[in-house]
């Protein structure tokens, strides 16, 4: 065949014409499209649901475009929320303006109210709310220092004293970078090496020191913004295990467009479509028994 020429069509003869399917009853359980393996989850053990963070009416902009309209949620320790919808959904806009990353955007606007433990967001502090609502990116992003003093730069950068930020290396220091790096399910990879370049771990391992780091400034929130959709499958169910087990003592918030991811970790599912909150309610409820037409097609395939 010329190599230059398009290939062949091929058509598949059918000895009668097409049948649509029906719809699918409303109510009807609408399996998450994977193997039987993925649908397990995760196990976790019971942890008391506290509420961190309450969204009221959330309108954001950027411009004259609303990308996100009157969303109402609850973020609670004890609990992993994912948010789910197509790309475009306004889902990473919402995640970032729960630390006010959205207000460094020009032309930035929003409506509604986003508060912390009872306290209106912007009346805070930007980098004491940042502090205390940390967020980790898709990307990793480990600073160019030794894994060491990665987690211990957040340590130092939460306490200034004497308006002098001092990383100097005490027994306490340590501990306290252990702890974190502990938490973040790295510490006995690196336990022996701790002054190599954190540029030289794995983009497993980075992922997880941006982790550590995020928990070194013991935040009560912890937002992910799809923290697995650069890493292999190894290290992608390491860090969904990870995810599981900070719940019990932080709120965790991810941004995901892998509804088997959200399925395994998630306890709490908001789907967003078009900057609006369609479905918002407990995982087992949203996949299996959707209520909104919308929801279900996303959850069926039917568009993402």
């Amino acid at each position: 065949m010329d190599p230059l020429m398009p290939p062949p069509v091929r058509r598949i003869a059918v000895d009668r014409a097409p049948t649509i399917a029906p719809p699918r009853p409303q109510g009807e359980a609408v399996p998450v499209p994977t193997g039987s393996a993925a649908l397990r989850k995760l196990p976790r053990k019971p942890a008391p649901a506290v509420e961190r963070m309450r969204l009221e009416s959330v309108w954001l902009a950027y411009g004259d475009n609303w990308v996100v309209r009157d969303v109402s949620l609850r973020v609670r320790s004890g609990s992993v929320l994912a948010l789910i919808g197509a790309s475009g959904s306004g889902k990473t806009t919402l995640l970032r303006s729960m630390n006010r990353l959205t207000e460094i955007t020009a032309g930035a606007a929003r409506a509604g109210s986003i508060t912390l433990d009872g306290s209106d967001i912007y009346e805070l502090e930007v980098n004491a709310l940042r502090r205390r609502v940390s967020m980790v990116f898709q990307q990793p992003n480990p600073f160019p220092m030794s894994i060491f003093d990665n987690v211990a730069y957040a340590i130092a950068e939460q306490r200034p004293r004497h308006g002098i930020r001092r990383r100097s290396r005490t027994a306490e220091l340590e501990h306290e970078v252990e702890d974190a790096l502990r938490r973040a399910g790295l510490w006995d990879e690196v336990k022996d090496d701790l002054a190599r370049s954190a540029l030289r771990l794995s983009g497993g391992q980075q992922q997880r020191l941006c982790i550590a780091r995020a928990l070194a400034a013991g935040p009560e929130v912890l937002l992910l913004d799809e923290p697995c959709s650069a890493l292999d499958p190894i290290s992608t169910a390491t860090i969904e295990e990870l995810i599981v087990s900070l719940r019990e003592s932080v709120a965790v918030v991810i941004v995901t467009h892998n509804l088997q991811q959200a399925f395994r970790v998630a306890d709490e599912v908001a789907f967003m479509h078009l900057g609006e909150l369609v479905e918002y309610g407990p995982s087992e409820q949203v996949f299996d028994h959707p209520i909104q037409e919308r929801t279900r097609d996303y959850i069926g395939g039917a568009f993402g």
